[in-house]
């Protein structure tokens, strides 16, 4: 493995920080590195939004479901999508935006790679971070806190600090289940590698410390996490936003 391998397999969630603060300098090449990430079309259509207010952050920690690591961690980020530049372009050069879904979607790929660049120059630089999904819980009053205008989208918070835990990594699906020749495999083969994968899950959550009662596989988990819509608002409030998702 070569030193890039090597710290993306080192790669962990880190919830649990110290009270390090983290120096501007390390933020800027972090941020940098981010946007070295690939881009569609030089579009750049994302902004990374770090939430320094004490107040503001601890509010967040309600919005994003009590995660208290919100408030704790050295950095608190907020990655948009950011469509408000290009909207700023088209009335600058005298013309109407008009972008439909597939604005949406280059928006969320481009801070997407944005973000993960983001998260892998801090990781080199010895720091944890960890993606908070929870952003997207009441976007309406994330919205109304951060006073965000029309075109900037929130897709999900970022952690970012000095580790207080060194947790055991968590297995992944097997490469034979992410990695295809040609076609996507048949259901009964990949019915195999989900119950090879549900194997190796429980077996980590046995070395976590899990009870056994509560050990459950990963099919039953996305069973259950997909079994019924969840913030089902998301359209609404992306479309009050400005996004245009035909």
């Amino acid at each position: 493995m070569n030193a890039t391998l090597d710290l993306m397999a080192r790669h962990r969630s880190i919830r649990r920080y110290t009270a390090d603060p983290i120096p501007e300098e390390d933020v800027r090449r972090a941020v940098v590195a981010g946007q070295a990430a690939s881009t569609s079309s030089a579009v750049q259509a994302y902004c990374l939004i770090r939430v320094t207010d004490v107040a503001t952050r601890q509010s967040l920690v309600g919005l994003t479901g009590g995660q208290g690591k919100v408030a704790d961690c050295g950095a608190f980020f907020v990655v948009a999508g950011d469509v408000r530049r290009h909207r700023l372009a088209a009335a600058q050069h005298g013309v109407d935006y008009e972008a439909h879904l597939e604005a949406f979607l280059l928006a969320v790929i481009d801070a997407t790679l944005f973000a993960q660049n983001v998260a892998l120059a801090f990781e080199s630089m010895g720091y944890g971070m960890c993606y908070i999904g929870g952003l997207r819980n009441d976007l309406a009053q994330v919205d109304a806190l951060l006073e965000l205008p029309e075109g900037v989208y929130p897709l999900y918070g970022l952690c970012v600090g000095r580790p207080d835990e060194t947790p055991t990594p968590r297995p992944r699906l097997p490469l034979d289940a992410v990695l295809f020749d040609d076609r996507y495999p048949d259901d009964a083969t990949m019915t195999r590698r989900i119950d090879e994968y549900d194997e190796a899950y429980v077996e980590y959550l046995a070395t976590r410390g899990v009870e056994p009662a509560k050990q459950r596989s990963w099919s039953a988990l996305m069973a259950a996490k997909f079994s019924e819509p969840r913030r089902d608002d998301l359209g609404v409030y992306y479309r009050a936003k400005g996004a245009d998702l035909r």
